[in-house]
């Protein structure tokens, strides 16, 4: 088993995909890290289906120089609102220009393509994204889960095995100089 001794921040927002937060969160602690989340906003954010979650950081205060990955969970009210949060953006951006290994699930890569990062990348989604994903520059496949230069993406929560294993897979190897902003 991959012991790590990092810490993650996931970046959400009210409206996540519940399961997308709480099973990667899960596994990277599981395996040793520190989690951290980040929201906009608020002392708490809830997901579609009721989880509740305390914030520990506003985005507007987080740096990346303060953890050595993110991951960005999906659910469409979640990733719309954060893709509309400047600071979360610049945030998101950052892991990249400093090489640190993101995990994205379903909706979450509408951040990436704010953010300017998926211009030349391989990567998957929730497959409604495809098209966007393409328009940014993306190669979009349809796989269960897809690593490109310290970035691991996946569809939905029926992904889930798959992407946590290669998020802590990829946290576990560090920076990767091929994942930039």
């Amino acid at each position: 088993m991959t012991t790590l001794r990092s810490r993650v921040a996931f970046l959400a927002t009210d409206g996540f995909e519940d399961s997308e937060l709480t099973s990667p969160w899960e596994a990277v602690t599981a395996a040793g890290a520190s989690a951290t989340l980040i929201a906009p906003d608020g002392a708490e954010i809830t997901g579609k289906n009721g989880h509740v979650q305390s914030v520990d950081l506003r985005s507007a205060d987080a740096t990346a120089d303060d953890f050595e990955a993110l991951v960005l969970p999906g659910g469409v009210v979640n990733a719309d609102h954060l893709r509309m949060d400047q600071p979360s953006i610049d945030l998101a951006r950052t892991f990249f220009a400093q090489h640190k290994p993101v995990g994205v699930i379903c909706h979450g890569a509408w951040i990436l393509i704010e953010a300017g990062v998926v211009d030349g990348r391989t990567l998957t989604s929730y497959p409604s994204l495809k098209t966007d994903l393409r328009n940014a520059g993306a190669t979009w496949v349809d796989e269960e889960v897809v690593v490109d230069q310290g970035l691991v993406s996946s569809r939905t929560p029926d992904d889930l095995p798959a992407f946590n294993a290669k998020v802590v897979e990829e946290i576990a190897e560090g920076e990767h100089a091929g994942q930039t902003a």
